[in-house]
């Protein structure tokens, strides 16, 4: 984790720690970041005052070696927490926007890391067609991992941690529609 923290600012790519191994990928695209922000705006326009989303912070899904940390697109945690990395236990919900080549890791890998951490909601948002859909998953039974919490009407129940009316058209309408 020393290492870890000694690594350079780079805004040009997206650093993650997977078992101690350094992963570079390409930082979001466009669309993607549109999503992550309107979700975000979403997110604060509902949460209790004690709460906010942020945007692209590192959390620290296990301290221990091997090590893990990972970038979530959009984290919902207590206001005033840490500025630079999250600890996994202070994450209510980590949330992964699917881009090109993360399917399989925001899919299988990042919920048995995050639920093993115990963070206790995590939701995959997928902008692909045929339509735009939020994966919702919350942790089950101590050591059950995540349950994928059922869709109602369509919608997926965003019940919790909180009440939630996510609108997942919006994330990707164009600006004033």
């Amino acid at each position: 984790m020393d290492e870890w923290a000694a690594l350079p600012e780079d805004n040009t790519c997206r650093y993650e720690l997977q078992e101690g191994v350094l992963l570079v990928s390409p930082r979001p695209g466009r669309r993607n970041q549109l999503a992550a922000q309107r979700l975000s705006q979403q997110l604060d326009e509902q949460l209790p005052v004690d709460w906010e989303s942020v945007l692209d912070l590192e959390v620290v899904v296990r301290a221990e070696h091997p090590p893990i940390v990972r970038v979530p697109d959009v984290v919902v945690t207590r206001v005033g927490g840490p500025e630079d990395r999250l600890l996994a236990a202070d994450v209510l919900l980590a949330v992964e926007i699917v881009s090109p080549g993360s399917r399989n890791v925001d899919l299988h890998l990042k919920p048995f890391e995050y639920a093993d951490a115990g963070i206790p909601h995590y939701w995959v948002v997928d902008l692909d067609p045929p339509a735009p859909s939020i994966t919702v998953f919350h942790l089950g039974a101590p050591g059950a991992g995540y349950v994928q919490s059922p869709a109602a009407d369509g919608r997926p129940d965003t019940s919790g941690p909180f009440e939630l009316r996510i609108d997942i058209l919006s994330l990707l309408a164009p600006r004033g529609a």
